[in-house]
C-alpha cells in the first residue's frame, strides 16, 4: 500500500512545522542579534552554520531509514529536538544583552540542537516520502510538501511579525514557545499511524553504512547533481542573514517590518513553488530543467534590483523586488527537489534515505557556507563602504553565483518533462 494524498498532505504538515520553527531562528533572531543588539552579522552567521553543520549528519539518519528504522519515533523526535532548541535561541537573544558569555553558551547549545532535530525529523520524513510513495507521485509529493513547508515559513514570519510590534524580549519568548509547542502537537498528530499502514517499496538494506555512501558517490549522475545541489543552495541561502539586517540598517524598518517582509519573501516562495507545482507537474509544461534556470536567472536579476535600489533607499520598491527574489527562488528550489525525489530512486541499487541524505548534506553545508559567507562579507565590506553599497556587493555576489548554477543545470538535469509528476489522483 502506497501514501494516499491525503497522507502525503499530512506529512507536508510535518514540513510545515520544520519551516515555522526554523525561520524565526534564521531570520527575525539573527535581525535582534545584528539591529536590537548591534553584534557583528558574522555571530548568527556562525550559530546558523553551526545549525548546518550538524546537518552532515543526514546521511547516517537516511541509512537508519534504509536499514529498516522506526521513521516516526526519528520523526517525532527529531522534532521535540528542534523545538527545544528553538526556544533556547529565542531565550539566548535578550540573555545576550546582559550576559554575553552565558547568551552565546546558551545559543550554541541551542543552534546545535536546531541541527540534529531538523537532521533526524526532516531526513528521516524525506525517506518515508521517497519510499512510500508511487513513483508517478514523487514529484508531486515532493511539491506539496514543500508548497507546505513554504506556506508554513511564510505565515509564521507574518503572523509573528505583526504581533512583535512593539518589541520586548518577553513578547519573543512568548510568540516563539507557542510556535515552538504548536509545531510538536501538530508533528505527531500528522504522522502518527501514517507509517503502519503504508508498505514501504524497499527492502530493509543490510549494507554498512560507509559502504553504502561510497556506492551512491560512486554513481556519476548523482556526484554531480551534489555538486550542482551545493553550489545552487550556496547561491539560495548566502540572503538569508542579510536581508533583515538590510531592510533594518538601510530603509530603518522595525524588527516587526522586517519580520513581515521576510514573510512576503517566503510568500513570493510559494507562489514561485505553486506555479511550478501547476505548470511542469499538472500540465506537464516544461522541463523541470528550463524551470530550474528561469529560476536561478531570475533570482540573479531580481538581486540586481534589491542592490539597485539600495543606495536611493527607495523603501515603496523594497517589498516588490523581495517578492520578485523569492518568486523566482520558489520557481528553482521545487524544480530541483522534484528532480531530487525522481532521482532518489535511481542507480544499481535504490537506497532512496542514503541518496536523500547525501543530497540535503551538501544543501546543509552550502546553508551553512552560504549564510556565513554573506554574513562575514557584508561585515568587511560595511568597515570599507556604506551600509547599501556593502550589501549590495554582496547580493551581487549571490546573483553572479545564480548564474553559474544555472549553466551547470544546462548539464546534469534531463530535459525532457518528467513522467513521473502528476497531480492527477488515480495516475
Amino acid at each position: 500500500m502506497k501514501l494516499s494524498w491525503l497522507q502525503i498532505i499530512r506529512l507536508g504538515l510535518v514540513q510545515m512545522c520544520l519551516g515555522a520553527i526554523v525561520v524565526l531562528t534564521t531570520s527575525t533572531l539573527n535581525r535582534l542579534m545584528v539591529v536590537e543588539l548591534a553584534l557583528p552579522a558574522v555571530l548568527p552567521g556562525l550559530l546558523v552554520a553551526l545549525h548546518y553543520g550538524i546537518q552532515l549528519s543526514r546521511p547516517s539518519w537516511g541509512h537508519k531509514s534504509d536499514a529498516g528504522g522506526k521513521r516516526t519515533r526519528w520523526i517525532i523526535g527529531g522534532m521535540a529536538i528542534l523545538a527545544l532548541g528553538g526556544f533556547l535561541a529565542a531565550t539566548g537573544v535578550p540573555l545576550l544583552a546582559v550576559n554575553y558569555p552565558a547568551g552565546l553558551a546558551v545559543s550554541i547549545l541551542a543552534y546545535a540542537l536546531i541541527g540534529l532535530g531538523v537532521g533526524a525529523s526532516g531526513t528521516s520524513l524525506l525517506a518515508l516520502l521517497a519510499t512510500a510513495t508511487a513513483p508517478h507521485r514523487r514529484a508531486a509529493a515532493a511539491t506539496i510538501t514543500w508548497l507546505m513547508m513554504i506556506f508554513g515559513i511564510a505565515v509564521t514570519a507574518t503572523i509573528v511579525g505583526n504581533l512583535l510590534t512593539p518589541y520586548s524580549p518577553t513578547l519573543l519568548l512568548q510568540l516563539v514557545g507557542a510556535t515552538c509547542l504548536i509545531a510538536l502537537a501538530l508533528t505527531a498528530l500528522a504522522v502518527w499511524g501514517v507509517e503502519a499502514r503504508v508498505q514501504a517499496e524497499r527492502t530493509p538494506d543490510t549494507t554498512p553504512f560507509r559502504a553504502a555512501l561510497a556506492e551512491v558517490w560512486s554513481d556519476t549522475r548523482a556526484r554531480h547533481f551534489t555538486i550542482f545541489v551545493f553550489l545552487s543552495m550556496t547561491a539560495y541561502f548566502m540572503q538569508e542573514l542579510i536581508l533583515e539586517p538590510y531592510a533594518g540598517l538601510v530603509f530603518g524598518l522595525t524588527p516587526g517590518e522586517s519580520t513581515t517582509l521576510s514573510g512576503a519573501q517566503n510568500g513570493g516562495v510559494f507562489m514561485g513553488m505553486l506555479l511550478v507545482g501547476i505548470a511542469a507537474t499538472g500540465l506537464k509544461f516544461g522541463s523541470l530543467r528550463t524551470w530550474v534556470i528561469a529560476g536561478c536567472l531570475g533570482s540573479a536579476l531580481s538581486l540586481a534590483a534589491l542592490t539597485a535600489i539600495g543606495p536611493s533607499a527607495m523603501a515603496p520598491l523594497l517589498q516588490p523586488a523581495t517578492i520578485a527574489l523569492g518568486f523566482f527562488n520558489g520557481m528553482f528550489a521545487v524544480a530541483a527537489i522534484g528532480s531530487m525525489m525522481t532521482l532518489a530512486g535511481e542507480g544499481k541499487t535504490k537506497r532512496e534515505g542514503t541518496r536523500m541524505g547525501v543530497w540535503g548534506a551538501a544543501q546543509a553545508i552550502a546553508a551553512g557556507f552560504g549564510g556565513l559567507t554573506g554574513a562575514a562579507l557584508v561585515d568587511i565590506a560595511r568597515t570599507l563602504t556604506p551600509d547599501a553599497t556593502a550589501f549590495g556587493a554582496v547580493f551581487l555576489l549571490e546573483a553572479a553565483i545564480f548564474v553559474i548554477a544555472a549553466g551547470l543545470a544546462t548539464k546534469v538535469m534531463d530535459a525532457t518533462p518528467s513522467r513521473e509528476a502528476s497531480l492527477v489522483p488515480g495516475e
